[in-house]
């Protein structure tokens, strides 16, 4: 791994890639999620504060359990400007996180011991498929052959063969 002398405070992409292990692509993506910041140079180069690295390592270890950026950013936002996420950030964000990890965990268990049953049926009935309609949700709210995905108002949008969401649902509607 490269070394970068202590006297050099910023990092150019190429740096902070090889000595976080990000591609560089990544680290743009992280950027424009506003994960991280730098600054331009005269030139138009990026150039990184130190603490980018730790807010990379920060980003890298919450996705690898699993938690959305959308929810590293706000975690990253609440931090004070150019500090780096310290150990005890990190215990206390990932406490707040264990809950939604512990749902994520039971809703996967779950679909895999229920795996089986969908492919050996192979019919994804919405009455019964317990992965496409678990617990027979769609039944307590809708009558019909086809399924109605309820909108915000009361404006509805039919859904594709198998339960799954039309157009609109896909936008995040």
């Amino acid at each position: 791994m490269p070394q970068i002398p202590e006297k050099i405070h910023e990092l150019t992409v190429g740096q902070l890639a090889a000595r976080s292990g990000a591609a560089v692509s990544a680290l743009h993506f992280y950027e424009s999620k506003g994960l991280i910041s730098s600054r331009r140079t005269s030139g138009n180069q990026r150039r990184f504060g130190r603490d980018a690295l730790r807010r990379v390592a920060f980003v890298r270890a919450a996705q690898r359990v699993g938690i959305p950026l959308a929810t590293i950013r706000e975690a990253l936002a609440a931090l004070p400007e150019e500090r780096t996420p310290t150990e005890e950030d990190w215990a206390r964000l990932s406490e707040s996180w264990r809950s939604e990890l512990d749902e994520r965990i039971k809703q996967l268990n779950r679909l895999r011991d229920h795996l089986t049953d969908c492919i050996g049926c192979g019919c994804l009935s919405l009455e019964t498929c317990v992965l496409s309609n678990p617990d027979d949700v769609f039944g307590e709210r809708h009558t019909g052959s086809r399924l109605l995905v309820e909108r915000r108002g009361s404006a509805t949008t039919p859904t594709t063969g198998g339960g799954r969401p039309g157009p609109a649902r896909d936008r995040g509607e």
